[in-house]
């Protein structure tokens, strides 16, 4: 009789384990600007390596595209060799036994269509048509293109305010960000070669906490030009702190009572307090920005002409942002307790919070907006607070950060069931909403979509339901003015444009729709720097602060230093900051970690010709 053993690892498993975690921490890492010829290839030899060899498509046509593609990095291959490479590509992904085989292939096809004129720059000429340097990870992700390297350096050196005075040559709203930033600067951060990405966004609090005052910038001698900016929020007060160092003159127009937008109006204090805000605003108007607050522009007897602005300024920047919410589209949507979510953090926002207590709260949306009126319905004093989503919480576009400290405070996500109708008694208030159970279907668009369960639907008993699925702008003044409009959105390009509309700019959410602050400031930058070209100026912004040498020190792999929060008992009762700030000694070990990729590993030479470096 033949025995049984106990399966364990070999040292070869093990290792080979290994090499995949490593291979992980790299691809996570692969920064922007790689030749995704060369990434192509990789990653069709890594494929290969996993193939069982047994049908010929994988064993014999994967090594077949190896080799073509290995000709067209070398300079051996002909346009010719690209038709090949795509029919022995849909060979492949047609006749294939397994996924391993096929989506090898439909890699190799999704690089031909993605990227087909870097193929022929290396037929041609050798290399790749535009990226023959590797940008800073960090910076390049950025969307406001903030020198990061250089305040982390400076943090660590202990000069916060020279470290802040660096983040507002690109982000007047370091504050803010610091506590808000959905920091995508961390995705591709180097450090994951050999741990965990830097805290950044951490390392930018710690700095903002301990910087004291700055004296404003120094502005440009007046110009003589007026800019006429329209919103308030992050994107319009970004622009105006710009063209005001350039010596133009700016007036924000502003709907509202205070300014900050969504900042002020959608970002409850326990995430970012309105005295924090205010830190950035006054510094920015510290410049001489002029606002004139509780304005709308408009057609009515009490609103300002989009034409009078038009008359009167040199140019005009639209920052509306959305502010508006979206409808379910659902039977009893009309019922007493049904609120939306922007108006509701508007309202608390505004010293008006509504009174939750003892209520069954559901909450409709997975966004970061909805884990806000989840979090804040808690404060308010709810019973329970439910998140009904459609789709899996995995899928939540909501950061997972705020998906979890809205669990850990008590709220209840129910995934995968999708609001059907809104159920009212007599008097028409809200009794129950009732969900239609989903199972997670076929991904589109990135995401999988949710599909019929076929199961019975679900009646949740409920007091309030928050509709957070989205937001909207108000466009409709701007159309009649004559401003480009397409699917409720202000036609614009990247570099904030409206065609056809002289001296006419916008940007932020109004453009893109709903995205992140830091998204939203980058476009203020953008404006500013188009709209002082358009004036006929080339100013630049600069900043009088020496950025520290890198120095050659050891930097082993060392734990990253997470942001604690306050005890979740304690913290859902009251609206006071959640997150708890770096301590010196966390901040300086932090910020040593940084490995100074401004610096060591900037540039390449590979793929490109000798002579022209």
């Amino acid at each position: 009789m033949s025995r049984l053993k106990v399966m364990t690892k070999s040292r070869a498993e093990s290792v080979v384990d290994d090499l995949y975690k490593d291979l992980e921490r790299r691809i996570i890492a692969s920064p922007p600007g790689l030749c995704p010829v060369d990434m192509t290839a990789s990653f069709l030899k890594l494929f290969h390596a996993q193939t069982c060899g047994k049908c010929v498509p994988c064993r014999i046509g994967l090594g077949l595209l190896e080799d073509l593609l290995e000709d067209v990095l070398d300079g051996k291959a002909s346009l010719e060799t690209l038709d090949t490479i795509e029919r022995t590509a849909k060979s492949i992904y047609d006749s294939a036994d397994c996924a391993i085989g096929y989506e090898a292939a439909r890699t190799v096809l999704k690089g031909l269509e993605g990227f087909r004129d870097d193929f022929i720059e290396h037929i041609q000429t050798g290399h790749c048509s535009c990226h023959l340097e590797l940008p800073v990870p960090c910076v390049a992700k950025c969307p406001a293109s903030v020198d990061i390297p250089g305040y982390i350096s400076l943090v660590a050196q202990g000069r916060y305010q020279e470290a802040v005075t660096l983040i507002r040559k690109d982000n007047p709203f370091v504050t803010a960000c610091a506590l808000v930033c959905e920091h995508p600067c961390e995705e591709k951060c180097r450090r994951n070669f050999v741990d965990d990405a830097i805290n950044i966004r951490g390392l930018k609090r710690y700095a903002v906490d301990h910087c004291g005052d700055i004296e404003p910038p120094i502005c440009s001698p007046s110009t003589g030009k007026k800019i006429a900016i329209v919103g308030g929020g992050p994107s319009g007060l970004s622009a105006a702190y710009y063209l005001q160092q350039m010596g133009h003159q700016c007036t924000i127009f502003e709907q509202r009572k205070e300014l900050g937008g969504m900042l002020y109006y959608g970002i409850p204090n326990y995430r970012l307090p309105k005295v924090r805000l205010k830190y950035d605003i006054d510094h920015i108007l510290s410049t001489g920005v002029e606002v004139k607050c509780e304005t709308s522009i408009g057609d009515d007897e009490n609103q300002i002409s989009f034409k009078m602005l038009t008359g009167n300024y040199d140019a005009v920047y639209v920052s509306i942002g959305a502010h508006t919410d979206k409808k379910l589209g659902i039977p009893g949507e009309d019922a007493k307790g049904v609120v939306s979510a922007v108006q509701m953090l508007r309202d608390i926002g505004e010293g008006n919070a509504p009174d939750f207590t003892g209520k069954n709260v559901i909450v409709v949306g997975g966004g970061n907006v909805a884990m806000d009126a989840t979090r804040s319905a808690i404060r308010l004093g709810a019973k329970n607070v439910s998140v009904l989503y459609r789709r899996r919480k995995a899928d939540m576009t909501a950061l997972s950060d705020e998906i979890e400290a809205a669990i850990a405070e008590g709220a209840e996500i129910l995934e995968l069931h999708a609001p059907k109708r809104i159920e009212k008694n007599r008097k028409g208030h809200v009794v129950s909403m009732v969900a239609d159970p989903k199972v997670i279907g076929l991904i589109r668009g990135g995401r999988p979509s949710p599909a019929d369960s076929k199961e019975a639907e679900l009646h949740i008993p409920c007091d309030i339901v928050i509709i957070a699925i989205g937001q909207d702008i108000v466009w409709e003044p701007f159309e009649r003015a004559g401003l480009p409009v397409k699917r409720g959105r202000l036609l614009a390009d990247d570099d904030c444009i409206m065609e056809n509309c002289k001296g006419i700019f916008a940007g932020g959410d109004c453009v893109t729709g709903p995205a992140t602050v830091i998204r939203a400031i980058a476009a203020g930058k953008v404006a500013a720097a188009n709209i002082d070209s358009y004036l006929g100026f080339n100013h630049k912004i600069d900043c009088d602060v020496a950025i520290p040498d890198p120095s050659i020190e050891n930097k082993p792999p060392c734990g990253r230093v997470n942001m604690k929060e306050r005890n979740t008992t304690e913290r859902k009762q009251d609206f006071d900051l959640v997150e708890i700030g770096m301590t010196c000694q966390e901040a300086t070990q932090e910020a040593h970690r940084c490995l100074r990729c401004d610096h060591f590993g900037y540039g390449i030479f590979k793929g490109g010709r000798q002579e022209e470096w």
